[in-house]
C-alpha cells in the first residue's frame, strides 16, 4: 500500500450535483480496490496558468488516499475518457514523507548530541552586559554625534 495525491481539474461550467457525483464516483473506485481514503479537499473554481480545452478557470479537487499502484491506473483510466475532467496529476507521496521523517530523526539525534546552548542573558560567561561595556568606555550602537 502507499500513499498517493491526485489533483484534477473539473470543467468550470459543470452543476454542482455532477462535480459531487464525480467525486462520489472516484472516492468509491478507490474504496472498492480496497484503498482508504485520508482525505477530500474542493478547492472550487480557480484561474488556470494558462488555456486548457478554450477554458481560462476549471474546479479544483484534491484527493489523497492509500492504495495499491492497480488502483491508481484505474482511476486515472478513468479520467482520461471522463469529458468532465480537463486535467488530472497522481503524486505518490509515500517516499517523499519518508524523506521528511528520516530528516526529522536524523535532526533530532544531532540537537541530542549537541549540549545546550548558554544562555545569552544577562551575567551569562563571556558576554558581557551593557552596564559592563558603558562601564569599558564602549561605544553604544547609535550613540555616535
Amino acid at each position: 500500500m502507499r500513499i498517493y495525491e491526485e489533483l484534477f481539474i473539473l470543467r468550470p461550467d459543470a452543476a454542482e450535483e455532477e462535480i459531487e457525483a464525480y467525486v462520489e464516483q472516484c472516492k468509491q473506485l478507490v474504496i472498492a480496490g480496497g484503498g482508504t481514503l485520508d482525505k477530500v479537499d474542493k478547492w472550487g473554481k480557480r484561474k488556470l496558468a494558462y488555456r486548457v480545452e478554450k477554458r481560462e478557470e476549471g474546479f479544483y479537487v484534491l484527493m489523497q488516499f492509500t492504495s495499491g499502484p492497480d488502483v491508481v491506473k484505474e482511476v486515472e483510466r478513468r479520467m482520461r475518457v471522463s469529458d468532465l475532467v480537463l486535467k488530472y496529476l497522481t503524486v505518490r507521496i509515500d517516499e517523499k514523507l519518508k524523506r521528511i521523517e528520516k530528516r526529522r530523526k536524523a535532526r533530532e539525534k544531532r540537537a541530542a548530541r549537541k549540549p545546550a546552548p548558554a544562555s545569552s542573558g544577562p551575567g551569562a560567561p563571556g558576554v558581557p552586559s551593557a552596564e559592563q561595556l558603558m562601564a569599558a568606555g564602549a561605544e553604544t550602537p547609535g550613540a555616535r554625534e
